[in-house]
């Protein structure tokens, strides 16, 4: 009993001198901004921002009710209203998430992705680099399809599968499918959540991101792949010899269960046709620009409640993560509030009298600040936080390449660590929980560093060569 009052005691020391900072990184920049001659709605601004930001990093499993209490400060000090708390909550971007989820489950328990995990090993003749192939694509894939999320539950369930067969370390395996899962993210509006937010404040379109991010995609994961199969060698030699000695035992690499795929086709094709063809239905109905896109989720998951009544409101209740999906409501109108009292227009005017009005310049700086931003932060909570300045930026320069930018080093950034993503965080749990295995924090990023620097150099290449073409 003492050893548990010292460990209790030891961890209220801990969530102190985490409060304490916290409070002393927000206070201190609110005093910094006073005494830098901003105004007040403006130091308060930046103070809840801060401790939004901060309180993510060092109280994770608290940072709703941070972002609480920083909106109450915020209208209680009138630094926000609540008309503009509205508008900057991005309220058609949470709207689309709650449809997309919905969708997912559907999908899950119409058995679509137990199909997809058969097909793969299913694959003749399959050998370890065939099987990393086809998962690090079908990884990808299934991001933009899906979101990155689900799809690395999905892969992750399939290589736990495979590797518990073949008796095999799953750490690699794991790996190299978030690494892709999050390269593929970039490659549509619906594989991360900053696709379809960046779309949304942005402008563009599912087409826009279909012409200039997938194809860019395309060719960073060809280069992770290339990369994470180099790395990874003699494990997938030992894959192999594995799955040799277990054939030559006429054993199967996994039973295959009977499932009704073509169902969960009939949910995720009219799904992702009114998406991809939003942008003609919107000018043939003379509405406002994506507007299908962000009501089609929406359109899709009301049919799927009233065709399987008896699972909707388990498909709100549990398929829809509502904490996560808050929290970046109320961190939305956190930033809102940055550009409502003035604060990002100081922000834009400072960084381009730090790096000039030049594209060459203003797109490698911003996908490197989104990447290692990202890499520490959640790539959602960055880049709702830095896509402000962009919209300033676009009153001086054309700002559709720094967008791109935006988007590739969010995505591409996330695999330099193993906090990098969502994504990440979620295989991580699955593998400690199902294999007990541990992955140290230099054990990713030596794998992870390469193929980031790597993607990132690829889409800034092709972001200059192709920017003049961009309106």
């Amino acid at each position: 009993m003492a050893t548990d009052g010292n460990i209790s005691q030891t961890t209220t020391w801990a969530f102190i001198r985490r409060l304490v900072v916290l409070l002393g990184i927000s206070l201190g920049a609110s005093g910094l901004c006073v005494s830098a001659g901003l105004e007040f709605h403006q130091c308060v601004a930046i103070g809840v921002f801060l401790a939004t930001v901060v309180g993510t990093l060092l109280f994770w499993n608290f940072r709703l009710a941070i972002a609480f209490l920083g909106i109450g400060v915020l209208i209680l000090t009138k630094s926000l209203d609540i008309p503009h708390f509205v508008e900057a909550a991005a309220l058609p971007v949470i709207l689309f998430l709650v449809g997309m989820m919905i969708l997912v489950g559907a999908l899950r328990d119409l058995g679509f992705f137990t199909w997809i995990i058969q097909a793969i090993i299913s694959i003749p003749n399959i050998t370890g680099r065939k099987f990393i192939l086809v998962t690090a694509v079908a990884s990808a894939l299934l991001a933009c399809a899906v979101a990155e999320v689900t799809s690395i539950i999905i892969i992750a369930t399939l290589v736990f599968q495979v590797c518990n067969r073949l008796k095999l370390n799953p750490a690699p395996y794991i790996i190299i499918s978030v690494l892709c899962t999050n390269t593929g993210s970039a490659g549509t509006m619906l594989g991360n959540p900053v696709g379809i937010y960046i779309g949304t404040q942005a402008g563009l379109t599912f087409r826009d991101f279909m012409v200039w991010s997938f194809p860019i995609m395309l060719i960073s994961l060809a280069a992770t792949i290339l990369l994470v199969m180099y790395w990874y060698r003699s494990e997938l030699d030992e894959f192999d010899r594995c799955l040799t000695e277990r054939l030559n035992r006429n054993l199967s690499l996994a039973p295959k269960v009977e499932v009704a795929y073509k169902r969960g086709l009939v949910v995720l094709a009219p799904t992702l046709i009114f998406i991809s063809l939003h942008h003609q239905i919107e000018r043939l109905l003379n509405l406002d620009k994506n507007s299908i896109l962000l009501i089609a989720p929406l359109i899709c998951a009301g049919v799927v409640m009233v065709w399987r009544r008896e699972r909707a409101r388990h498909y709100v209740e549990h398929e829809v993560d509502w904490w996560t999906l808050l929290f970046f409501m109320l961190f939305f109108a956190a930033v809102g509030t940055l550009e409502y009292t003035g604060v990002t227009t100081l922000a834009a005017r400072l960084f381009i009298s730090r790096f000039g009005h030049k594209l060459s310049v203003l797109i490698p700086v911003t996908m490197a600040i989104s990447a290692l931003g990202s890499a520490f932060v959640d790539n959602v909570v960055f880049v709702a936080a830095y896509s402000p300045i962009i919209k300033e930026l676009a009153k001086e320069v054309s700002s559709i390449p720094l967008w791109w930018a935006l988007l590739f080093g969010a995505c591409f950034g996330g695999n330099i660590t193993l906090i990098g993503s969502t994504a990440n965080i979620v295989a991580i749990g699955m593998l400690e929980k199902k294999f007990h295995v541990h992955i140290k924090f230099w054990e990713w990023f030596k794998v992870g560093f390469l193929p980031a620097v790597v993607t990132c150099a690829i889409a800034w290449a092709l972001l200059m060569a192709l920017s003049p073409y961009m309106s």
